[in-house]
């Protein structure tokens, strides 16, 4: 919790770079996914994935899977401490072996700030990469207050089109997220998340422009 305390303070919430304030994003050339999926025999061994595609093509620039040995457990609220090392490295790898190809934004298969302790794993390695982040998570995070209920339930049914949204504010009053129906063919929402060093009107906007199916194209290859 100290350590979450510690780098939360370095957290900028705000667009910090030039592409983001332009029409379309027309500086944006890079945008990176990360995810890691975790053995269905070995839950101490996960394959650790960075794909660069290209903005606003999403084609593939550069890919780096491999299996990685999970050593810490997982705790609720902390998982960026299992997680976040293998990320880290793959991120810092790109850089030395295609800085060329280093991506402008990465989204994050998981939370930013709709956490218990607003630092989800979207901040975590937003700060420990000085990368603008954006955490994508398909499952709403019961935080704050916020609840799947029967209301929830009714308003992400509201969502009628692509690219609808509507914020997720917390029993505290600080808006954490935006729910976004991001493709007309799926009615489950994404929860969209600031990371780090990007608004939530940006963060929500990139990840529209970046759906060709439910899930963003960085995150899905």
């Amino acid at each position: 919790r100290r350590e979450q305390a510690r780098l939360r303070a370095s957290v900028l919430e705000e667009d910090t770079e030039p592409w983001q304030k332009e029409p379309q994003f027309s500086g944006l050339h890079r945008v990176g996914g990360v995810d890691l999926s975790y053995s269905k025999e070995d839950e101490s061994r996960a394959c650790a994935s960075l794909v660069v595609l290209s903005y606003p093509d999403l084609e593939v620039l550069y890919q780096d899977c491999r299996m990685v040995p999970i050593t810490a457990p997982y705790v609720a609220g902390f998982l960026a401490f299992r997680e976040v090392p293998v990320l880290v490295e793959a991120v810092q790898r790109l850089q030395q072996e295609e800085p060329q190809l280093q991506p402008q934004v990465l989204l994050v298969d998981g939370n930013g700030l709709l956490h218990p302790r607003e630092f989800g794993i979207a901040c975590h390695l937003g700060v420990l990469t000085d990368l603008p982040c954006i955490g994508v998570a398909k499952n709403l995070l019961h935080v704050d207050g916020l609840v799947r209920d029967e209301l929830h339930k009714e308003q992400v049914r509201s969502l009628q089109r692509s690219g609808e949204a509507f914020p997720l504010t917390g029993a505290s009053g600080k808006v954490l997220g935006m729910v976004l129906r991001s493709h007309s063919n799926s009615s489950r929402p994404l929860y969209v998340s600031v990371g780090h060093r990007v608004s939530l009107g940006t963060a929500v906007a990139l990840v529209r422009a970046c759906c060709r199916f439910r899930v963003p194209e960085p995150i899905r290859q």
